[in-house]
């Protein structure tokens, strides 16, 4: 019975491309233990790359969301509300009434502000021509779109005059848009009712997107002064001069750390908090959220990239295991090319190029499965499609490397073997 793998050689030295032809031809004599062999390679690579793609999906996501609610900004709200004696009663953050109008006039003074705003927020039914959606109702100043980066699409945005003289104004996000008016219906001029005052629509926001679990386009703007007397009403930070919060928005990020320490200290002033006590107010510094965020992403997707790697390993433990198999089926051929002639560089190339080129063939099947892979999830899983630039070459990269490594040994078997000792091997 005829073994329809290739000689090694039929003696003396042999060139690199008799080298590659030959290792080549001995993959092909046994095609499917060489597939199975490179099976391990394949599942690491591709596990690999799709484990990256949903690690930076994540960040990008993460990344989209956040700046979806402003660039350069800093959102002051009121801490714990204080109690009798200067102390502090317990509570969410957000439930005292600490922060007012005031303090936000005082803020606009500091050095690297770009625009403040002071806002109030509540819910609301809406109501328009027999069509009801309840939403966020958010009582600001003109300065709020430039504070939060928000575009006005259609109309245009109350001016303070429109604001001081208590008019009846408001600008819809594109959800309430939708929901209230349906196709067809230009929203701006409209009046409508945020419960049983109305309202007269002045402009529309651009989208903005999700943010967690909130629509950050379900929400109607409208003047602050009309969002305290007339919308929101008692119980919700609209008594006194109070606000719920603040938007601070920064010229640029260098001046935003800054700016951070500068309004607190203003507001540790104003509100005549002693050394040692506790802050009536928590100020969040977007940008630092968001890098917290890169920096806690970036560190789950080198960790799933990790677990996914011990795959390779796991491929090249297959491989030196099939290729010590191979060196044992082929004593006798190695022993007979070493009598005739051949040098022991030759046995050790050819089984090391058979290691490699089973590698390498693994990594680029899984590298076409993982890209393969990471373009349906985005497909069909509603996520985006982040393929990392260095995907290829560590797919080339990192099975070659696999191959050199894990065939070095039964290479280096197969090249010392007595010639002698060889042939008489049955």
């Amino acid at each position: 019975m005829s073994d329809s793998r290739p000689p090694l050689t039929t003696g003396g030295t042999m060139s690199p491309l008799e080298l590659v032809r030959f290792a080549v031809g001995a993959i092909a004599a046994h095609p499917m233990r060489s597939a199975l062999t490179s099976l391990g390679v394949v599942i690491g690579v591709a596990a690999v790359i799709m484990m990256t793609s949903i690690g930076l999906g994540a960040q990008q996501r993460v990344e989209e969301a956040l700046s979806s609610l402003g660039t350069n900004m800093l959102v002051i709200r009121p801490g714990a509300p204080r109690g009798a004696g200067g102390g502090f009663v317990r509570g969410g953050g957000g439930s005292g009434a600490s922060l007012t109008i005031d303090d936000a006039e005082a803020m606009r003074t500091l050095d690297g502000v770009r625009a403040v705003s002071p806002a109030v927020n509540g819910g609301a039914q809406l109501v328009f021509d027999g069509a009801n959606w309840a939403s966020r109702i958010e009582g600001v100043t003109p300065d709020y779109l430039v504070a939060r980066d928000l575009e006005i699409v259609s109309g245009q945005m109350f001016d303070q005059a429109a604001a001081d003289s208590g008019r009846k104004v408001a600008v819809l996000g594109q959800t309430v848009v939708r929901e209230l008016f349906g196709e067809g219906v230009d929203p701006v001029g409209q009046r409508m009712r945020i419960g049983p005052i109305p309202f007269t629509v002045v402009g529309v926001l651009g989208a903005k997107g999700q943010s967690g679990f909130q629509d950050q386009d379900d929400i109607v703007v409208i003047p602050l002064d009309a969002a305290r007397s007339r919308v929101i009403g008692r119980g919700s930070g609209s008594r006194g001069n109070s606000v719920n919060q603040i938007y601070v928005k920064a010229v640029d990020e260098d001046a935003l750390y800054r700016l951070e320490q500068d309004v607190a200290e203003l507001l540790r002033d104003r509100h005549r908090i002693r050394p040692g006590q506790e802050d009536d107010f928590n100020v969040q510094n977007l940008t630092s959220i968001q890098e917290a965020a890169q920096s806690s992403t970036a560190t789950f997707t080198i960790l799933l990239a990790a677990v996914a790697g011990v795959s390779l390993l796991v491929g090249g433990v297959g491989i030196m295991n099939i290729m010590l198999v191979s060196v044992t089926e082929r004593t006798r051929e190695i022993g007979l090319r070493m009598a005739i002639g051949a040098r022991r560089s030759d046995v050790l190339t050819q089984f090391a190029l058979e290691s490699v080129t089973l590698s390498l063939l693994g990594g680029l099947l899984g590298l076409v499965l993982g890209v393969g892979g990471a373009l349906l999830m985005s497909k069909f899983g509603d996520w985006p499609a982040a393929i990392p630039a260095w995907a290829a070459p560590l797919a080339i990269g990192f099975s070659t490397f696999v191959g050199v490594v894990f065939g070095a040994y039964p290479a280096w078997r197969a090249a010392q073997l007595d010639p002698i000792e060889a042939l008489r091997r049955e």
